[in-house]
């Protein structure tokens, strides 16, 4: 066990000691600072409301948002939505929490699609490089099996997912409080779900969303992670697992009149859409979506397993 934990921190290590991690951090940074200043500076969120006349500033902002809606008919279905809202504080006598650095944080999930992309990048070249860098003989002629080494090195992407996955929860969250401040320890507002307008907590929203964006970051590194271990490529392993997660609905969408469709990947990865209540395929479940993607992970770690230790070298 205690060579597993050498190897995973020894892969952990060349990973940071690459000037293009750092770089990664810093996009991730970059954005999320630029999305802090665009919401704050030209964003329309909703602010903290006086606790003896939000009542009448809720009533105040429907009319405004009516009166909107007479000039501009284009904004019908927003406005109709956020005077829905505020009737739903009002007729329940909820004062709305304002806008801050739970809500930020909840916005900033669209940034786990990056997170995706750094994570295939580092899946893609942590076998493939061994063998384009000649370094896969000194690798193997140590006293340590072949699964260990591959195990360590799959461990290291999740690793690297995980903490990349960490540094965005976190500086998102950093970012939200210094330009929106923080409402409470566990803010509740009002949103647009499944049965209807439900008065929800922001933080278990936020679990919802980034645990489910997480399946897919997990699927589509484990399929690079794979495509390096076959192919020896990481070009190759980016840009297949980057096209299939980008082109992953739109192939979906092509195929969901047949039903084996049900049985693609991309079909399956996102599970928020039986929160949601709207499966994308109709006969499709929780249970069998969870058992898809264990038939496909399965079957990717195998693949890599299989021709990882099986491989000959002697030529490399």
């Amino acid at each position: 066990m205690s060579n597993l934990f050498s190897l995973i921190q020894n892969e952990i290590n060349k990973i940071y000691i690459q000037k293009s991690t750092w770089i990664m951090y810093i996009f991730l940074a970059v954005i999320i600072l630029g999305f802090g200043l665009i919401t704050n500076f030209f964003g329309e969120e909703r602010e903290s409301t006086d606790s003896d006349s939000w009542r009448a500033e809720l009533q105040q902002e429907n009319e405004e948002l009516a009166q909107e809606m007479e000039e501009e008919e284009f904004l019908q279905d927003f406005n109709t939505s956020l005077i829905e809202q505020n009737n739903y504080y009002l007729e329940n006598d909820i004062q709305p929490a304002g806008y801050d650095a739970w809500q930020f944080l909840m916005k900033m999930d669209m940034m786990l699609s990056i997170v995706s992309l750094f994570t295939i990048i580092i899946a893609a070249g942590i076998v493939a490089n061994e063998f384009r860098w000649g370094t896969i003989k000194l690798l193997l002629i140590r006293p340590i099996s072949r699964s260990k080494i591959l195990l360590s090195k799959y461990l290291a992407v999740l690793l690297f997912s995980l903490v990349t996955l960490l540094f965005v929860v976190v500086f998102s969250w950093v970012i939200g409080a210094v330009f929106f401040g923080v409402e409470g320890l566990n803010p509740h507002i009002v949103m647009e779900k499944v049965s209807g307008l439900e008065y929800v907590s922001v933080i278990q929203e936020t679990a919802g969303n980034y645990g489910y964006k997480l399946v897919n970051l997990v699927m589509m590194g484990t399929f690079a992670f794979m495509i390096s271990s076959i192919f020896r490529n990481s070009a190759l392993a980016i840009g297949t697992a980057v096209f299939l997660m980008m082109a992953g609905n739109s192939i979906v969408s092509f195929f969901s009149e047949y039903s084996w469709s049900k049985y693609i990947l991309f079909a399956n990865t996102d599970l928020s859409q039986y929160a949601n209540g709207a499966p994308w395929i109709e006969g499709m479940t929780l249970p069998f979506s969870i058992a898809v993607l264990l038939v496909y992970f399965a079957v990717f770690i195998a693949a890599s397993w299989g021709i990882f230790t099986k491989r000959d070298i002697a030529g490399q």
